[in-house]
């Protein structure tokens, strides 16, 4: 077989030149995501609150439908709230069909993530791992594990020992059952949020970062104009993409967000020798205890069941033993563990039934939310961020998200079936 020829010195030329070329515009795509004191233009298709990765989603959907005029709105840097410091989870191993449908449309995207928008955001297939120690407990699972499999999913119940060979941190003294979803697995959100946005700076969109929301002008029934503490944007459109912080933004617009922020913590352990396993993302459904890899050691974390709802993320040192206590039980070798000097703390946007928030208001016309993912906003974002754009352009969308509505906590409606997965 003859040798390729070697390229010219022209061909090397052109393509040092089309490097650079690349390079430059990821510099200007940085440069519009990160100007945070850039002009606000004084109007805009469509305004959405947050920059987090619900909102950078949405911006890039938006975009990419051809909706050049939208500026999204952040009062810190993006995703510094909750889409900052979350567990990266990305999964479909849901009880409601619903969020099944979301995690799986989601977990396409996010494994075409580096060709749509074009960024690595360090997906990891592992797969997803949930030890069951009732009876009950495996009954809900292979409930759901029929249903998830009817949507396609490749999930199943396995028994113990297979739990092990999976996650050789496991004990199986007392382990009835566990389920297994071979696709799930985690990512990095800063990257996402990083990658959605310089797709739609690119495209256009305006990033006001640093720029805080002071209210929302209404006026003959329908959204006018959005202002903050920098200008007034009038616009067509306001999407409430603020996570947490959603209920004050709808507040602004009058209508009604039922959604309180509940601190959640995590850690690190310390690097590891030997190495760590490739592991599942491994959950203790019992106790909410769950671990995965991240770079040389682990990540960990438990949902602290007696947390009060509000706004502090200061992270408690208390907080480990709390953690400790309950994996060692079920992976003595993770609580012993030494860990990094410290752990970080972020909010959970928490819904009375544990579902999403999703829709268009009633009133006032042109506000659509989309908050309230009680954790699962990340995993979620990219089928969402479709949502959001066919909810600002009018289209019918590709599922029907009525269920979702904030409407559903309204005197007498009942709410939906409360998702049993959460973490």
């Amino acid at each position: 077989m003859s040798a390729s020829p070697a390229a010219s010195p022209d061909d090397r030329a052109a393509d040092d030149r089309a490097a650079d070329d690349r390079a430059a515009d990821d510099r200007a795509a940085d440069d519009r995501v990160s100007d945070d004191r850039a002009a606000l233009p004084s109007d805009a298709e469509v305004v959405i609150v947050g920059g987090g990765v619900m909102g950078t989603s949405a911006a890039f959907h938006l975009a990419e439908a051809g909706v050049a005029d939208v500026v999204v709105v952040e009062k810190g840097e993006l995703g510094c709230g909750s889409s900052g410091k979350p567990i990266g989870g990305v999964r479909a191993q849901f009880s409601d069909p619903l969020n099944i449908e979301l995690g799986s449309r989601s977990l396409r995207a996010w494994r075409d993530f580096p060709r749509r928008p074009g960024a690595d955001i360090r997906l990891d297939s592992v797969g997803y791992l949930f030890l069951l120690d009732t009876d009950r407990q495996a009954a809900d699972f292979e409930n759901a594990v029929r249903v998830q499999r009817a949507h396609g999913l490749p999930s199943r119940m396995i028994g113990p020992h297979e739990a092990r060979r999976l996650c050789p941190y496991v004990a199986t003294d007392g382990l009835t059952a566990a389920a297994y979803s071979p696709e799930d697995g985690h990512a990095r959100p800063a990257l996402a949020v990083r990658g959605y946005a310089r797709a739609a700076a690119e495209a256009g969109v305006v990033f006001a970062t640093r720029t805080a929301v002071t209210g929302i002008e209404v006026a003959g029934g329908r959204v006018a104009a959005v202002r903050t503490d920098r200008a007034r944007v009038a616009c067509r459109t306001v999407v409430c993409a603020a996570g947490a912080w959603s209920a004050q933004v709808g507040d602004m617009a009058g209508v009604v967000l039922p959604v309180r922020p509940v601190r959640r913590q995590l850690a690190f352990t310390a690097p590891l020798v030997p190495p760590v396993p490739r592991i599942p993302f491994t959950i203790d459904f019992a106790s909410s205890a769950y671990f995965h890899n991240s770079d040389d050691g682990l990540l960990v974390g438990l949902a602290d069941p007696d947390e009060a709802e509000g706004f502090d993320t200061t992270w408690t040192p208390g907080w480990l033993e709390l953690f400790r206590a309950a994996v060692r039980r079920r992976a003595p070798a993770v609580a012993g563990m030494a860990m990094t000097g410290g752990g970080w703390a972020g909010l959970y946007e928490v819904t009375p039934d544990h579902n999403a928030l999703i829709g268009r208001a009633g009133s006032p016309d042109g506000f659509v939310y989309a908050t309230g993912f009680s954790g699962h906003g990340f995993l979620q974002a990219p089928a969402v961020g479709e949502l959001v754009r066919d909810l600002c352009l009018g289209r019918t969308p590709f599922l029907d998200v009525t269920p979702l509505s904030a409407d559903r906590f309204a005197a007498g409606a009942g709410g939906t079936r409360r998702e049993a997965h959460v973490v």
